[in-house]
């Protein structure tokens, strides 16, 4: 559902327990290797999970994310140093050029605040070669996909190593216009105690984003569909001139 990286050591830490399923990347993988980057910057690289399968192809990988402990994780794995990690965000990159930037999952729908969006777009064509491409996906609001948000559709159960059993769910705390905030839940059995982490995502129009595309110097080359949500998600590929 709606994945994060996160602040909490402890709970960045779980990331990759509780969502082994990462199919949501074959899509950018293969988007990778039809533009055939050979630079690419993944922002809101989380844990690492893409910026590592990138490297995996050769690829020159730089990964941001401003979670700390999320780099941590990130940095811990094996290949971890192949991968240049960077705690920030898009809006104050080093010096770069690369052939492609990704924002995968949930990272461009929370981004939520207007003004830290349009600096994200400038940041990133910035970043890009003449040519390269932003690639990013967003829920259509049409489909409302917070309403299935609840404890009931996100419960999972699952032990963890060197943890033990830990359950978690995702719940809706409020709807305001564009912007849906939720609360994931974690509980360690071991110890009968729970951590929380709140996140606000803003569901943009498709309208909207390419507006926001078109202002920023973007050409918008296509707008797909998600392999792993097929008609519930626009992924947007957009180039620098």
């Amino acid at each position: 559902m709606a994945d994060a990286a996160f602040a909490h050591p402890r709970l960045a830490a779980l990331y990759d327990p509780l969502d082994p399923d990462r199919s949501d990347l074959d899509g950018y993988l293969r988007t990778a290797r039809e533009f055939r980057a050979r630079r690419v910057l993944d922002i809101g690289c989380g844990t690492g999970v893409f910026a590592l399968l990138l490297a995996d192809e050769g690829i020159d990988v730089v990964g941001v994310d401003p979670a700390g402990a999320s780099l941590d994780v990130a940095r811990a794995k094996p290949g971890a140093g192949r991968v240049r990690w960077i705690e920030g965000d898009a809006t104050g990159l080093p010096p770069l050029t690369v052939d492609l930037a990704t924002m995968t999952a949930n990272v461009a729908q929370a981004i939520a605040d207007p003004a830290t969006w349009r600096a994200t777009l400038r940041g990133v064509h910035a970043a890009l070669r003449p040519g390269g491409r932003l690639v990013f996906e967003t829920r259509d609001p049409a489909r409302r996909a917070w309403e299935s948000w609840t404890r009931e559709h996100s419960y999972l159960r699952a032990d963890v190593p060197g943890v033990g059993e830990v359950e978690s769910w995702h719940e809706v705390t409020a709807v305001d216009g564009p912007l849906v905030s939720f609360r994931t839940t974690f509980v360690f059995a071991s110890e009968g105690k729970a951590l929380t982490s709140d996140s606000t995502l803003r569901f943009r129009e498709r309208e909207e984003v390419e507006t926001d595309l078109a202002d920023h110097g973007y050409v918008l080359e296509d707008v797909r569909d998600a392999p792993d949500r097929p008609g519930r998600e626009f992924v947007f590929v957009a180039r620098r001139p």
